[in-house]
């Protein structure tokens, strides 16, 4: 009997151990599965920080993007897509989002406002060198020729609307206000119109495409050089003020990475080189301060 008690704490023993041993082979493994997978994981995250989306508005931006920055990113494993939107409304949207990574389309006073308007956690990372605004007609050559009661086409957004005025002021076309905040000016604020002039507002975009029903439109740069309108042909160019030159924008969580990997290409030999090619577009731009001041004003 005592035998066989012995013999059954010894069979109960031996199960115990195979148990014991499996459910520890089982540990290694999960944990192995684990690490494993998180490797995986690390990689793949670090395969999709490298795959960024570069939001642009039609123009000559995502020919910059292409021509002047994508290669420096290339080098250092980078996969760049150029998104092109219809708007400026949908690429800060789509930053803030998450759907686009950076954008190059608006310059430091839009990105301003739209970000506080529409509660957006953005943020300038860089200027770039930049066209300005041009006045178009297909009507006439002169702003001389301008007729009493002739319409203007000028942006629709309050920031670009403001900017048109100012220009306009500059052009002698208006006069504005002279107590008012110049960056927020609006029709209503034009002091003296000699002529009489009608002011339609639209979308920046449309403006270039609206010029055989308006006397002038004030296009954008961007929006000029998409359609493929000829600035020695302008009755007027507009001359940039700092903040009106066209920024790099990122989520401003993504400042200090991504943004700074951004801001160090653009101020890079190698950008300035492209920008400053013989058969480059971009070399008559206006560009930035920081610019002016690393290379000179021509340079």
């Amino acid at each position: 009997m005592k035998k066989q008690w012995l013999k059954g704490v010894s069979i109960f023993l031996a199960a115990a151990a195979i148990f014991t041993g499996c459910a520890s082979g089982s540990s290694e493994t999960s944990s192995d599965t684990t690490a494993a997978s998180g490797t995986e994981e690390t990689a793949s995250t670090q395969q999709e920080d490298k795959d960024l989306k570069f939001g642009v508005c039609a123009g000559p931006y995502g020919d910059m993007i292409t021509q002047a920055i994508t290669p420096s990113l290339e080098e250092q494993g980078y996969t760049v897509e150029i998104v092109e939107f219809t708007d400026y409304v949908q690429p800060d949207q789509a930053l803030a989002s998450g759907d686009i990574d950076a954008n190059l389309m608006q310059h430091q006073a839009y990105l301003d406002q739209f970000a506080a308007d529409n509660h957006l956690d953005i943020v300038s990372v860089i200027n770039v060198p930049t066209a300005g605004a041009g006045v178009f007609s297909h009507s006439i050559t002169s702003l001389d020729e301008l007729q009493d009661g002739d319409t203007v086409a000028i942006p629709i957004d309050a920031v670009n609307l403001a900017r048109s005025l100012r220009f306009l002021r500059d052009l002698g076309v208006i006069t504005l206000n002279g107590e008012i905040d110049e960056t927020k000016a609006s029709v209503a604020d034009i002091a003296e119109n000699p002529k009489n002039l009608e002011f339609v507002t639209m979308d920046a975009a449309q403006i270039s495409r609206s010029l055989d029903s308006v006397a002038i439109g004030v296009v954008p740069g961007n929006y000029a050089i998409a359609a493929e309108l000829d600035f020695a042909d302008a009755l007027g160019v507009e001359k940039l003020d700092e903040d009106i030159k066209n920024v790099i924008a990122v989520r401003t969580e993504d400042e200090d990475g991504l943004g700074q990997v951004l801001k160090d290409i653009v101020e890079s030999e190698a950008f300035h080189d492209a920008i400053m090619a013989d058969d480059s577009i971009f070399r008559d731009f206006d560009k930035p301060q920081w610019w002016v001041d690393k290379y000179g004003e021509d340079a």
